[in-house]
């Protein structure tokens, strides 16, 4: 009874909403042409594929969201488990690291590496994009593990211990999966998180989907047209991401 009633309360919100999107779309004056979005994404010519300018910044932000995504992941379990460490110099640096990027801004920090650090040890723009992204996440990802190892029991590692399993593998084989399954959902967020963070890289000239949507509105004015569709590519890529996490994260569920 519960779920039909909220069921009904979800259909009668999503009705509202379409109702006033599309009283919004028929009143405002501007003149759609939504025929000349395709071949900003790709045309086929002669039986030849050719990738459009939109298609391109997709490209280019899949490329740093993943590389961005996996470098941030790796520096979060360092960056934990140096925070929990025996060693005060390893604990006070992830302590500097993490709260350093935590509480400063992350278009100050794409800034700061691109305009400062990376014309010393010449760095391209494209990798200060991803070192940019994957310090910045990486520090939520941090305290996201951190606080995922520390829930969990005690006695989970005195077990292992006993069994003789040696400290690494404790946690390869018996912390980690757990701590997984608790933080998984929150990892998953700050996943989502870094791919619409990655649209700030098109300050430092980098023609990700922003940036080509940037381009193309000025030189076209299909200014709601391209914006609409820039968005939907960026909910597609996350949405597609949630649901791969969500169907390994069931998977989890059955593994002992």
């Amino acid at each position: 009874m519960k779920r039909a009633a909220g069921v009904m309360k979800s259909v009668v919100l999503l009705g509202i909403m379409v109702f006033v999107l599309v009283g919004g779309y028929q009143n405002l004056e501007y003149n759609w042409q939504w025929y000349r979005l395709p071949p900003y994404f790709f045309s086929i010519e002669n039986g030849k594929f050719s990738q459009g300018l939109l298609l391109d910044g997709i490209v280019i932000t899949l490329k740093i969201s993943s590389l961005g995504l996996v470098f941030s992941i790796l520096l979060g379990f360092f960056s934990a488990f140096a925070r929990l460490s025996v060693s005060p110099m390893l604990r006070l640096t992830a302590w500097v690291y993490v709260e350093t990027i935590r509480n400063t801004p992350l278009l100050i920090q794409i800034f700061l590496i691109y305009f400062v650090i990376s014309p010393v040890l010449d760095i391209s723009a494209f990798w200060s994009a991803v070192i940019a992204l994957s310090l910045f996440e990486g520090a939520y990802a941090s305290e996201i593990i951190r606080s995922g190892i520390i829930n969990i029991p005690a006695g989970q590692f005195e077990a292992a211990q006993s069994i003789g399993l040696s400290v690494p593998a404790t946690y390869i084989k018996v912390i980690i999966p757990q701590m997984l399954r608790q933080t998984l959902p929150m990892l998953a967020g700050q996943s989502v998180s870094l791919i619409k963070d990655s649209a700030l890289v098109s300050t430092i000239s980098i023609y990700d989907l922003t940036m080509q949507g940037q381009k193309i509105v000025s030189e076209t004015f299909l200014t709601f047209e391209i914006w609409f569709a820039v968005a939907l590519c960026y909910l597609s890529i996350t949405a597609t991401l949630s649901f791969l996490i969500r169907r390994f994260e069931n998977k989890m569920k059955y593994v002992n």
